[in-house]
């Protein structure tokens, strides 16, 4: 015992003399040239932004994970971000970034649009937060993504823009939540593929569109050549049109996606047609070419026109004559949609309607 006792004293001696070898060692070391210490991590940090300063500016500087924070006022400037990890912030509707006399010299500026999330192929950019302010009066899109990754837009405005109010191409993940976006010359909010070329859907990845209120746009929603993305809890009013889903040939087809539990009212504003559609009226959940598609639980009354597209949940064929498949109708509630409730105006195969209620369907049985 007495040896035991002996030894393990003797260790206890021993270990701070140690600990004082270790440390003069680990300082002789970072004196090696060539050795440096490891860099402390830095805190993210906030860039206010008044009006008058440039929010570019604040953006350049900005590092991922940093959040640029606007002030209430007005800011006339074209905003682009490509580096991931970032938040845009206001502080409400009384933040608006508006169209300036002259548009700024980047990317999104001579696009036309007010703030854009840009990335690459090779380097799509990540987890941008845009957050509480107004985007209005840009000659074509208020807020637009193409090529990222979880970007997130909520509580935002977009008003009176020349295209979309919110949208994103080439992109996954998004999510675009509790957003008013009204009175843009297109759509509300639109999610695509691409816009400049030809091709099949694409995965969108679980992007998510939920809790927006939608007026006085073309369309209120538009999903474009996408799968696997969902349209939930937003509310359409007073557009031409409430919420479109648009596919054709292209393989893999538009589809396997889910609208569910919207309410999509009154949106009987009158749009001229184009190159590509008829005019759009009293057109509440238009299915264009696609396969798949679950439009489930969704309240649909008193959308009223003449247009092919008119009524409350509407199948049409494409615009290349191509009908929907597949597509499980189920569940909806139905009123005073004219000239008909539910309308399976291509007849494709494949199609169910289940659980609806409704006074009147073409043809009949679909209620």
């Amino acid at each position: 015992m007495q040896l035991a006792h002996n030894f393990l004293f003797m260790r206890t001696r021993k270990l701070p003399h140690l600990a004082v070898l270790t440390a003069a060692l680990a300082i002789e070391l970072t004196q090696l040239p060539g050795a440096h210490a490891a860099p402390a991590p830095t805190a993210p940090t906030v860039h206010t932004v008044k009006p008058g300063q440039s929010i570019q500016a604040a953006v350049k500087a900005a590092r991922p994970g940093d959040t640029i924070q606007l002030r209430a006022g007005v800011y006339r400037e074209n905003v682009l971000i490509t580096k991931s990890r970032l938040t845009l912030r206001g502080v409400g509707r009384t933040t608006v970034l508006t169209a300036p006399a002259k548009a700024s010299a980047n990317a999104c500026g001579k696009a036309g649009h007010g703030v854009c999330v840009t990335g690459t192929a090779q380097h799509p950019v990540s987890n941008v937060r845009i957050r509480s302010l107004t985007v209005s009066g840009f000659p074509k899109n208020g807020i637009w993504g193409s090529r990222t990754v979880r970007m997130d837009v909520r509580d935002t405005l977009a008003e009176k823009n020349g295209q979309q109010g919110i949208g994103q191409e080439l992109s996954t993940r998004g999510a675009f939540l509790r957003n008013v976006s009204r009175n843009n010359k297109e759509s509300g909010i639109f999610l695509a593929n691409t816009v400049d070329a030809e091709g099949g859907a694409t995965d969108a990845k679980g992007t998510r569109v939920a809790g927006n209120r939608l007026s006085g746009n073309r369309i209120g929603v538009v999903v474009r050549r996408l799968r696997n993305l969902t349209v939930e809890q937003n509310t359409a009013t007073g557009n031409c049109g409430g919420v479109f889903v648009v596919g054709d040939e292209s393989k893999p087809r538009a589809g396997d996606l889910t609208v569910a539990h919207n309410a999509v009212h009154a949106n009987n504003a009158y749009c001229a047609p184009n190159a590509r559609l008829p005019f759009i009226q009293g057109a509440g959940i238009v299915l264009t070419g696609t396969e798949g598609t679950r439009v489930t639980g969704n309240q649909v009354h008193n959308n009223v026109g003449t247009s092919p597209m008119s009524g409350g949940i509407v199948l049409f064929k494409s615009v290349v004559g191509i009908a929907n498949t597949k597509n499980a109708i189920s569940r909806n509630v139905l009123t005073g949609n004219k000239p008909a409730d539910v309308a399976d105006r291509d007849k494709g195969p494949g199609n169910t309607f289940t659980g609806n209620v409704c006074t009147l369907s073409v043809p009949t049985g679909r209620c």
